[in-house]
C-alpha cells in the first residue's frame, strides 16, 4: 500500500516546495521531453465512427475539400472555436480521413500544456499531434505532411460571445514565418458555428496574468456558461449545445513571390498575416450571413418535412 501512495506523496512534496504554477510547468517540460506514442492510423479507424457520431450532433458540414492539394507538405489554417469541445476540428479531422484515407498522416498542432495531462497526451499522439512550435513543424513539413495549425490557439478558442464571428489570431504570426520558410501551400479552413455551443463570457486573461498562468503557457482563464451549470469553468465538462456546424475550406493562398528569407522580413509577414486575416474574415461573415443562428438551424434539421434547401 506504502508503493501505491508514494507517487502522489511526492507530487503533493514538489507542490508544497515550488508552487502548484511551477509544478505544472515542470511536468510540461518533462512530458515534452518524453512524447512517448506516435500516429496510430488503425487507432485513428476504430475513433472515426465515434467522431461521426460527434459530427451528427452539431450536423458538421465541411465543404470544399476538393480545394486541398493533392498531396503534402501543406499548411492548413484554421480559426479556433468552441473552447474545449472544437467540433469544427473534429468535422475536419474526420473529412480529412475520411476523403484522403488513413495512409495520408494529417499532423495537428497542439497547445503544449495538453501534453502535460495523463492519458490525454498519448490519445493526441496517436492521433498525430504533435507541439505547436517551430522546429517540430519544420520537421512535419520537410516529411512531406499536411500540417492544420490554429493560430489564434486558447485565445481565439475562447473568445468572448460578442466576438464569435470574428477571425481573432491574437497578432501570432508564427505559422506564417514557417509557409514563407518551407515554401509550402497555405490552405485556409474557416468554420462557423463552432463557437456557439457555449457562451464565453470573458477569457479573463487579468486573472491568468494575476495568478501567473503564463509560467505554463496559459494566457487566459476564462470563464463561460454552459449546460446545465451556468457561469462556470471550461474544465468542467458540460453539455454543449447543438448549433449547427459549418466548415469551408478556401482556395491555397498563392505566396510563391516569396522566399524563405522573406521569413524573416516584418514587412512581408505583416502582409500575409493581412491577407489570410482579411481572406478567412470574409469567408466566416458570409457564412454567418447565410446562417445567422446556428442553434436554430440546427433544431430546425430535425423538425419533419426540413430541407436544407429550403
Amino acid at each position: 500500500m506504502g508503493g501505491m501512495l508514494e507517487f502522489p506523496g511526492v507530487m503533493l512534496r514538489r507542490v508544497a516546495e515550488v508552487g502548484l504554477i511551477e509544478f505544472i510547468a515542470e511536468r510540461i517540460e518533462a512530458n515534452l521531453a518524453d512524447l512517448g506514442a506516435e500516429w496510430d492510423p488503425e487507432f485513428i479507424r476504430t475513433l472515426l465512427p465515434l467522431m461521426e457520431i460527434f459530427n451528427r450532433y452539431f450536423d458538421a458540414e465541411v465543404r470544399g475539400f476538393e480545394r486541398v492539394p493533392d498531396r503534402g507538405p501543406m499548411l492548413l489554417v484554421g480559426n479556433h472555436s468552441g473552447g474545449l469541445i472544437v467540433p469544427d476540428t473534429v468535422a475536419f479531422i474526420s473529412a480529412w480521413y475520411r476523403e484522403r484515407g488513413l495512409d495520408d498522416q494529417l499532423v495537428g498542432l497542439a497547445f503544449d500544456a495538453m501534453f502535460a495531462i495523463p492519458g490525454v497526451k498519448t490519445l493526441m499522439r496517436r492521433l498525430g499531434e504533435i507541439p505547436a512550435n517551430p522546429a517540430d513543424t519544420d520537421a512535419a513539413l520537410a516529411a512531406g505532411r499536411a500540417v492544420l495549425v490554429y493560430p489564434g490557439g486558447s485565445h481565439e478558442a475562447f473568445r468572448p460571445w460578442t466576438d464569435r464571428n470574428r477571425i481573432d489570431f491574437g497578432g501570432r504570426k508564427g505559422f506564417v514565418r514557417v509557409a514563407l520558410r518551407n515554401r509550402v501551400p497555405v490552405v485556409p479552413v474557416v468554420g462557423h458555428g463552432g463557437h456557439e455551443n457555449i457562451v464565453v463570457l470573458t477569457r479573463g486573461e487579468w486573472f491568468a496574468r494575476a495568478i501567473g498562468l503564463e509560467r505554463v503557457r496559459l494566457r487566459a482563464a476564462p470563464v463561460i456558461w454552459q449546460i446545465p451549470w451556468g457561469v462556470s469553468l471550461p474544465a468542467l465538462p458540460g453539455i454543449p449545445m447543438p448549433a449547427k456546424v459549418t466548415v469551408e475550406i478556401c482556395e491555397p493562398l498563392d505566396w510563391s513571390e516569396f522566399g524563405p528569407d522573406d521569413a524573416s522580413d516584418p514587412r512581408v509577414v505583416d502582409r500575409c498575416y493581412e491577407e489570410i486575416s482579411e481572406r478567412m474574415q470574409a469567408v466566416l461573415t458570409r457564412l454567418a450571413d447565410e446562417r445567422p443562428i446556428p442553434l436554430l438551424s440546427r433544431i430546425a434539421s430535425l423538425l419533419p418535412g426540413y430541407s436544407a434547401d429550403s
